[in-house]
């Protein structure tokens, strides 16, 4: 079959891939001027590293395996442990954490991809979308991965349905040596003040994120020109690395966090959506790429079963933008430490294959 894919970041790429591994033709349109790298950094549980293994996209060495994940105290205690490599062992593929950079260079790597090329029209009932250049192109099936702002969506769905959720993250990369760049343990640190990330990603970088409430025309909104001022106000007083990471800090990305309900049917006719474009969710639950690499692992399988991918993906894929949306692991959890490591990291393990319908498939 002939598709058209409308968007090259992780969906669109991982789906040309699966599509072209599969014996189909794949035509990707960006609007980009070339490879979208920029943003910070991703984790991917094991049923996407399962994924990017059938899509013959060698991850290895790529990034930085995970074995832990932590949750701190602001003084610097460790309140609970999740081993990940409990997970690891139940479905036979690891959590590693990776530059998004690195993450679409990989899937990118042999397909076909029309850069500098935005969509001003698309015809969903017949999977046809006129591009900037005047051109006309429809292929069997029209899929929309172009991400939140999504051309393909507003003709599927009329206006964005998203809303922000009342927080936001402020996110960038260190490679000052710390305790935790080297090592293979993911921490989070959360408080009445807000949340810090701090993951390795391999090569001798750290992500470091905050989340924090904000809205537009708040401090810590995109435009605030003393926001890393402010960072260093409200979480300096926490336990290293934290301080000496706000220090660090020169370049920094923002990111609005937006929520919306996943309907169970995305599509009309011979064209659907994926990632993004379907199901904006905050990114407390690291999901968003996960969710992108299962779309497109399932829709390679479903080209004649549009409506059934959708219903297949939505089931799962509510469940971890439901929690995301809730902004529930940004905010402080006194009684988190009277749960067990234990009883903590079999629930992960079992959440994980909830939200993966590849797992869900395979075991």
């Amino acid at each position: 079959m002939r598709v058209i894919v409308i968007g090259a970041g992780v969906a669109g790429l991982a789906l040309a891939r699966g599509l072209l591994n599969a014996g189909h033709e794949a035509e990707v349109y960006e609007e980009a001027p070339e490879l979208r790298t920029a943003g910070g950094s991703v984790s991917l549980w094991p049923g996407s590293t399962a994924i990017l293994d059938e899509l013959k996209a060698d991850h290895t060495g790529v990034g930085r395996r995970l074995e832990t994940l932590e949750s701190w105290s602001g003084d610097g205690r460790e309140l609970l442990t999740i081993d990940l490599t409990a997970a690891e062992r139940r479905y036979g593929h690891p959590s590693v954490h990776v530059a998004r950079s690195e993450l679409v260079e990989l899937l990118a790597d042999g397909v076909p991809v029309t850069y500098g090329m935005p969509v001003e029209h698309v015809v969903p009932e017949r999977a046809e979308a006129r591009l900037a250049d005047g051109r006309t192109v429809r292929g069997d099936v029209l899929v929309g991965a172009d991400g939140r702002r999504s051309v393909v969506r507003r003709a599927l769905w009329g206006d964005d349905p998203a809303k922000l959720s009342g927080w936001v993250t402020w996110q960038g990369f260190t490679t000052m040596p710390t305790a935790l760049t080297e090592t293979h343990r993911a921490v989070m640190i959360a408080g009445a003040k807000g949340l810090c990330g701090l993951i390795p990603a391999g090569q001798g970088r750290l992500l470091w994120w905050f989340d924090v409430r904000s809205a537009p025309g708040e401090p810590f909104w995109g435009d605030d020109t003393r926001v890393v001022e402010r960072l260093r106000e409200r979480f300096g007083g926490w336990a290293e690395p934290v301080p000496g990471i706000l220090e660090t800090i020169t370049d920094i990305d923002f990111f609005p966090h937006h929520r919306h309900v996943i309907p169970p049917v995305w599509g009309k006719g011979p064209t659907t959506l994926a990632g993004d474009s379907a199901h904006t969710m905050p990114p407390t639950m690291a999901q968003g790429a996960n969710q992108a690499l299962e779309d497109a692992w399932l829709l390679a399988g479903s080209l004649g079963d549009l409506r059934g991918y959708e219903r297949a993906r939505s089931k799962v894929a509510r469940r971890p933008a439901r929690l995301a949306a809730t902004e529930a692991t940004n905010m402080q959890r006194p009684m988190v430490e009277l749960l067990s490591d234990r009883f903590v990291t079999r629930l992960y393990t079992t959440l994980l294959r909830r939200y993966s319908n590849y797992l869900l498939t395979a075991s």
